[in-house]
């Protein structure tokens, strides 16, 4: 674990990032700077290197690093404690977050702030084709992964299994895995369905799909209407068909979104620079945004939009967010 610190921090280099300096006097005058992410088989961790990459490259005083993580519950914790100076969760669970209920209850993260929503986060639910699971009706009994202890993706299965009055106890088993243990899982036969909640397409479900015949499992839209109504945060989505291999229908479902946080602690001008530089070129006009180099990388990154940037946004702006934002016009 890393030690509590201001806003500095060392983090690993994901996705093979190399910066290279002029020199030691030039590395010794960079700053650390984390986006701390989620799983390797998720979207949270392409996108969050990406960005790192590109941020680098356009805010000359921080070496931006995307960093693997437990997702959002965990990432919302660990900048309570002032561990990591950013990272990417869902925005229901920030508000949960902000305002101590939930997984919160009785530790708010009142240090926790925005700097911009990016792409919808859509809860895919997968299953083994032989499960004899065709919705979400027929999961009872079953052996289930609702995704990482305290992450956002078991966040939302226990949302939507209440809805269903359903809990761990109506399961054959339940067993906490990341997506890519998950679809092992799944494809050992030792699973029959799981939880994800991650941009698609998703890495481990469009894996699993080469080796296993799988099914993505609607939810009804009677159902999507209640779940709605109990948590606002979701609407509905529909995935595509021949999004994964062998997926020959729409499937309807709901999605949240995946937002940027900071530490309050992070100063102003810093987080300003980054948010500019998230949403635009450099002044040259050569260097690209980091939403540019998201969207030419992953499908969900041409979801990274700033007409969206505050979209679903349930906690304060940072300070240097809000002040980019003024600018822009999106906010008075």
């Amino acid at each position: 674990m890393m030690k509590k610190r201001n806003w500095v921090i060392v983090a690993a280099v994901v996705l093979g990032l190399t910066v290279v300096f002029a020199g030691p006097a030039a590395a010794a005058e960079k700053k650390f700077f984390a986006i701390t992410t989620g799983g390797t088989g998720g979207t949270y961790y392409p996108l969050g290197g990406l960005l790192a990459q590109a941020l680098t490259e356009r805010v000359p005083e921080v070496l931006v690093t995307g960093q693997a993580g437990n997702a959002s519950v965990a990432n919302c914790n660990l900048i309570k404690d002032h561990q990591i100076e950013s990272a990417f969760v869902q925005n229901n669970v920030a508000f949960s977050a902000y305002e101590g209920k939930d997984q919160f209850a009785g530790k708010p993260v009142k240090n926790l702030r925005g700097i911009a929503s990016l792409y919808p986060e859509t809860i895919q639910i997968v299953a083994r084709a032989d499960s004899g699971i065709k919705s979400l009706k027929d999961i009872k009994g079953k052996k289930l992964i609702p995704g990482d202890r305290g992450s956002g993706t078991e966040v939302d299965t226990l949302n939507i299994l209440s809805v269903y009055n359903l809990a761990y106890k109506d399961f054959g088993g339940v067993d906490w895995l990341g997506f890519s243990g998950a679809s092992q899982r799944l494809q050992d036969k030792q699973a029959d369905v799981t939880f994800t909640t991650a941009g698609w397409p998703t890495a481990a479900i469009t894996e699993l799909s080469m080796s296993t015949d799988i099914v993505l499992v609607p939810i009804e839209e009677d159902m999507i209407a209640k779940i709605t109504k109990s948590f606002p945060f979701y609407s509905k989505v529909i995935i595509p068909k021949g999004t994964y291999k062998g997926m020959t229908a729409d499937v309807p479902t709901v999605t949240t979104m995946a937002q940027w946080v900071v530490d309050e602690q992070v100063p102003e001008d810093l987080v300003y620079k980054l948010t500019k530089a998230l949403w635009e070129k450099g002044a040259d006009g050569k260097k690209e945004s980091g939403a540019e180099v998201m969207a030419k990388v992953h499908a969900q990154g041409k979801n990274v939009q700033l007409k969206t940037a505050l979209s679903g946004m349930a906690i304060p702006l940072h300070a240097g967010a809000a002040k980019y934002y003024k600018e822009k016009g999106l906010i008075k």
